[in-house]
């Protein structure tokens, strides 16, 4: 789709594929977008894995002539492997080195100023964090979109499940452009015969072969194209493998501003607001620390985020208001740190879409300092089964012993991906879990007064299950006076994860434990008139892998067995949702 920003006052012509040189001597391509002008520019550097000249690339007019029109040499490179450039492609592995040695050739490109500065988004966000850390000397800022901290709790893996659907069908787009490489046709039509739809890029597989078990059998599937898929399911807790990318241990290497953008919705909810946080703690000198801004916006995993919209996040529309020029505000930061060479933060620290009300909101910190952590109560009889039952939120703990709640998991009969924080997810009604006796339903009363919730999220579940090993699935809803569920967060924990990602240890079937689940971040007002609603089950097929109850290594199981699970809220066992409620406007909390 053409963008709707209008462009600068420059002409762009476009130089296709200029060749850098690794500091290993592999060639990786680029396309130069350079104003009709005299004199040096400003520069601009995208690095992609999915093809300089396709998906959003492939318009006539786009984000890279978008800014070379406003007077940036812009410069879009195939990453390692990927499509043009030589070498192997493994995920992220040689984005920090070749990120430096892009930064430099960008420099000193005839037209350039010698001052670069960074954009993309998703692997592309992940990408400038990495090059970020190695310290080029001559890139001066970054704005990267919806980037994972590539951590074990948050990449392929979730709290310590695979995000099943997502990274097989990411590996499946991969692959198709290494086999085609290869030649290997019989392989790539075995491969695109697994998908839903073949005519959609990131498609889901049919749910057939997302059931397949075990998980293993997917690395000769895929074979040579994608051959890390095996590192990653052997390494299926956390351990040194995942330290080479997992950002959060090189924060302290970076040096330059950066604007973190993010969304609510997005598969990188919980790492955005991590990289501002972090950088702003930890990065090596007072002025990068104190020029680092957070934006945060109501969307999904949106492909391309510069397109502005209200839309995009599944049943929803979050009103004219989040549809916000990104471009421009990218402009606009760039011209500040790259074009004029500022060196105070040129807009808030950190800008909110407020969901339920549907605005912006300028902070001056996250989590926000007025936030008070707020206590509601799971209750019940043990009729919380389904949506028509009794489970109850309650601000007030259980003066009596409650009874347990209880249900059956079993894995061949998993509850579906409605919605969520995964690309294609979004906001999706959840009504149709309504029905389903192993969806556990706690539900408030009607809100007399607007409830504000912004910040992280957490519950505590003390719980209980027969097996070894299983899963407990949290999602946090509003529920709207005409009926309509609204997912708002949702979060698992894997009991072998329960106390620890590097040493994972079975249950003890009968013990009671007491879960945490983080659930993420949030900006939502519920509207009076409006309940919470919250949703235990344990699982969240195909979005996760099914817990298969066994206690295997989860890339080897290959057979599944039902757990009873038992849900626990009584005065010993207070169960209880923890929402970050900011106070009213006349200084009182606003529930």
């Amino acid at each position: 789709m053409p963008l709707k920003d209008q462009g600068g006052p420059f002409n762009v012509t476009v130089e296709r594929g200029a060749v850098m040189l690794t500091r290993d001597g592999k060639r990786l391509y680029a396309d130069i977008y350079q104003p009709r002008g005299e004199g040096e520019f400003p520069t601009l550097l995208r690095r992609t894995p999915y093809g300089r000249t396709q998906n959003d690339l492939a318009e006539a007019f786009n984000e890279a002539h978008y800014f070379a029109s406003h007077g940036y040499l812009v410069v879009v490179q195939d990453t390692r492997g990927r499509h043009g450039s030589e070498g192997v492609w493994y995920p992220l592995v040689y984005e920090a080195q070749d990120g430096y040695d892009a930064v430099e050739w960008a420099a000193s490109l005839p037209q350039s100023n010698g001052r670069v500065g960074m954009f993309g988004q998703s692997y592309g966000a992940i990408a400038q964090y990495l090059a970020a850390t190695q310290r080029p000397p001559h890139l001066v800022t970054a704005v990267p979109v919806s980037a994972y901290l590539g951590a074990f709790e948050n990449y392929w893996y979730n709290r310590g499940a695979l995000e099943l659907s997502w990274t097989l069908s990411y590996f499946m787009n991969m692959a198709t452009d290494v086999l085609t490489k290869l030649g290997d046709r019989d392989r790539l039509a075995t491969l695109e015969a697994m998908k839903s739809d073949p005519d959609i890029r990131f498609a889901p597989l049919t749910d057939e072969e997302l059931r397949h078990l075990p998980l293993q059998d997917w690395v000769d599937r895929f074979g040579p194209g994608a051959p890390f898929l095996a590192d990653i399911l052997h390494h299926d807790k956390e351990d040194a493998y995942w330290w080479t990318v997992d950002l959060r241990r090189q924060l302290h290497n970076i040096d330059v501003p950066i604007l973190h953008v993010g969304s609510w919705y997005d598969i990188a909810n919980w790492d955005t607001p991590q990289y501002f946080l972090g950088i702003s703690r930890e990065a090596m000198s007072t002025t990068a620390r104190e020029n680092q801004a957070l934006f945060m916006g109501p969307w999904s995993h949106l492909l391309p985020y510069s397109q502005p919209t209200s839309g995009g996040t599944g049943d929803i529309d979050f009103g004219p208001e989040a549809a916000f020029p990104m471009l421009q505000m990218q402009l606009e930061w760039f011209d500040h740190y790259v074009r004029d060479g500022g060196s105070s933060l040129p807009r808030p620290p950190v800008t909110l879409f407020v969901m339920g009300d549907n605005v912006w909101r300028e902070e001056d910190e996250w989590p926000l300092k007025r936030a008070e952590a707020t206590s509601w109560y799971l209750r019940s009889n043990g009729d919380a089964n389904g949506a028509d039952g009794g489970g109850l939120l309650d601000r007030e703990p259980s003066e009596a012993d409650d009874l347990p709640d209880t249900y059956v998991y079993d894995p061949e009969d998993p509850v579906p991906s409605a919605g969520g924080r995964y690309v294609g997810g979004g906001v999706r009604d959840q009504r149709t879990k309504g029905k389903r006796q192993d969806v556990l339903h706690y539900t408030s009363a009607p809100l007399a007064q607007g409830l504000e919730i912004t910040g992280p999220l957490q519950l505590e579940l003390h719980a209980s299950t027969d097996a070894v090993d299983t899963d407990f699935v949290a999602i946090l809803c509003d529920v709207h006076p005409d009926g309509f569920v609204q997912n708002l967060a949702e979060g698992l924990v894997r009991g072998r994860f329960r106390d620890d990602y590097d040493a994972p240890t079975l249950l003890t079937p009968g013990e009671v434990y007491r879960f945490t689940i983080e659930l993420g971040n949030i900006s939502h007002v519920v509207q009076a008139g409006h309940c919470l609603r919250l949703l235990v089950t344990s699982s969240d097929f195909p979005r996760w892998d099914r817990n298969t109850n066994t206690g295997e290594r989860p890339a080897a199981a290959s057979r599944t067995q039902q757990a009873q699970q038992t849900i626990l809220h009584d005065q010993a066992h207070p169960s209880r949702l923890i929402l970050p409620a900011v106070p009213g406007p006349q200084g009182e909390s606003s529930e």
